[in-house]
């Protein structure tokens, strides 16, 4: 997430903010909704958060005071409402930008019932800035982000020095920071942007052990039967 103004029009699809002097790390889809999803996005608001450039009260939208975990990017959500049943003692927010994953994903929580998970549709740099107060969380999950894996769009990689940082000033002290991903050179960037931080410490000796709570995607196993390699890496706050 570079703080400067780039010096060359950002790549077809790209979103460039004059206001908040940065190149966004996705892209804006519209995708196709399922008449499912559809319904949940219609019926399942009260797990919705909007979006303000206010202090979230936790408490407040889960009715209870818990640990709070904050997933950047969730995709269809399938892996956050596994995790999230699966730690009914933790409240989880789940930030995602594009429509049919949080169709998905309040699907998933109608279904399942789940009382600790809720989404808010936005990007994640302006609700860590805006919505997220300083060291208040428990953890924060960065599964599988966009690579970038062109070397001329690495820049746009969302795990970059400065979002980092950002990261490490809302996470309470000993929460953690867990990413995932499949493709190698990624992992390297974020093993060196990680360990550069001086906020955190490595858990692991360099890439961690998949944490039992983060399930298997059928892409991942798809990938892994393929001899693709998947890297984990979860750091604490010092």
């Amino acid at each position: 997430m570079s703080s400067d103004t780039p010096k060359e029009p950002p790549a077809r699809g790209m979103l460039y903010d004059p206001t908040e002097h940065r190149i966004r790390s996705f892209v804006t889809r519209a995708g196709r909704l399922s008449t499912a999803q559809a319904r949940a996005l219609e019926e399942q608001q009260q797990f919705l958060i909007g979006y303000e450039k206010a202090p979230l009260d936790y408490a407040q939208a889960f009715g209870r005071q818990a640990p709070t975990v904050l997933e950047i990017g969730f995709g269809m959500g399938g892996t956050t409402a596994h995790i999230a049943a699966a730690m009914p003692e933790k409240d989880f927010i789940g930030v995602e930008v594009h429509t049919p994953g949080v169709g998905s994903l309040l699907k998933l929580i109608g279904e399942q019932k789940l009382t600790n998970l809720k989404a808010i549709q936005h990007d994640a740099v302006e609700v860590l800035n805006h919505m997220i107060p300083d060291a208040s969380l428990h953890g924060v999950h960065i599964f599988f982000p966009d690579p970038w894996h062109k070397a001329r769009h690495n820049k746009r990689r969302l795990i970059q020095a400065p979002f980092v940082k950002l990261l490490v000033q809302k996470l309470a002290p000993g929460g953690y920071l867990h990413c995932a991903t499949d493709w190698e050179d990624y992992a390297v960037q974020m093993l060196e942007v990680l360990s550069a931080e001086e906020g955190l410490q490595n858990t692991a000796d360099g890439y961690a052990p998949q944490p039992a709570y983060r399930p298997l995607t059928k892409f991942e196993n798809r990938g892994i039967k393929l001899g693709h390699g998947v890297w984990d890496l979860v750091f604490s706050k010092k």
